[in-house]
């Protein structure tokens, strides 16, 4: 009688093994398993210093943004694998980033937040500040945006990152800082920046940095501050990590793929992730790589992002172009 048994205990524990497997391949466990295995959601606010403007190449997304491939959010999107949605755009201020919070959800993991300088009036001060000293009023332009950084920004801030947290609960968020733009030599033809002048601007990103700082930290956010990383590392600097006076102009007085390669990316990696990112070979071309899937993303954003006014020095590009 064993031997007639054997065939019904194989069947009974084949048939059991089946019901297992189709129990674990159901619709809804699948789905599960599906969203384990996804990639973690990152999405980048703000301004240029994120988009990636001063890099010189950017994603065809039917913006004027200045989407960088080589600008951090990417680079730090292909080092980890993070899916990415790149809302940062060039000429961004607080309200334009609000509207880019559409973007965020419930289930974004990881988000990086760059805005207020375009609100202080980065490229109008920088302007106003370059040109010579009897054609120009550098304290004013400096007193003005400092007055606007004490009053007004922290309050409007603190605003934006509310909405920051409550549309992206679960998420770590990252708010980062602007770097000292100069180091006391101005060596470039067509801007007269004075020592003083130069010292005042490094003071008012310093005093930027530390309301953006006493933000982020009233809403349990981490920031991120560049200013120690790009020492060294200033305009005229052996090492540029910051573009001086650039042709487009509007690549001028912004981080380079230097900046956010060996700047930008090692300083928030650890902060957002919990592990460095070292910029190589590979990460560049995973970076590259996605540059078409980026764009076709970003473009259902266009309408939206048509409202906002990329970084313009149209004034100091006018006042060289006379004076030529």
């Amino acid at each position: 009688m064993l031997h007639r048994s054997l065939p019904a205990a194989i069947t009974a524990a084949v048939l059991a093994l089946f019901a297992g497997v189709t129990a674990i391949t159901t619709p809804a466990q699948a789905a599960d398993q599906s969203a384990q295995l996804a990639a973690p959601s990152y999405v980048a606010l703000g301004d240029s210093y994120a988009s990636g403007t001063g890099t010189r190449t950017y994603i065809n997304d039917g913006t004027s943004c200045q989407r960088s491939v080589y600008a951090y959010p990417s680079l730090l999107a292909a080092a980890k694998g993070y899916t990415l949605n790149f809302r940062a755009c060039s000429g961004a201020r607080i309200p334009d980033v609000n509207g880019q919070t559409s973007a965020l959800t419930s289930t974004t993991n990881y988000v990086t937040v760059s805005v207020g300088g375009n609100d202080a009036g980065f490229a109008d001060v920088i302007t106003e500040c370059a040109m010579p000293g009897w054609f120009s009023d550098c304290n004013g332009a400096v007193n003005g945006a400092q007055a606007y950084i004490n009053n007004t920004l922290p309050g409007a801030l603190s605003t934006l990152y509310g909405t920051i947290r409550s549309k992206a609960p679960n998420a770590k968020v990252v708010v980062v800082g602007y770097p000292r733009l100069f180091m006391g030599v101005d060596c470039n033809a067509g801007t007269f920046f004075s020592g003083s002048e130069m010292t005042r601007l490094n003071q008012t990103a310093d005093l930027l940095n530390g309301k953006i700082s006493a933000a982020a930290s009233a809403r349990g956010f981490t920031f991120a501050n560049p200013t120690s990383a790009f020492i060294g590392h200033a305009v005229c600097s052996s090492s540029e990590w910051l573009n001086g006076l650039s042709n487009p102009i509007g690549e001028s007085f912004h981080p380079n793929r230097a900046g956010h390669s060996a700047g930008f990316t090692p300083l928030i990696s650890p902060l957002l992730t919990g592990a460095a990112v070292a910029v190589n070979g590979k990460t560049l071309a995973v970076a590259r790589a996605s540059a078409d899937d980026l764009a076709a993303q970003q473009a259902r954003y266009a309408a939206a992002d048509a409202k906002i006014q990329p970084v313009s020095f149209a004034r100091l590009e006018a006042w060289l172009a006379r004076n030529r």
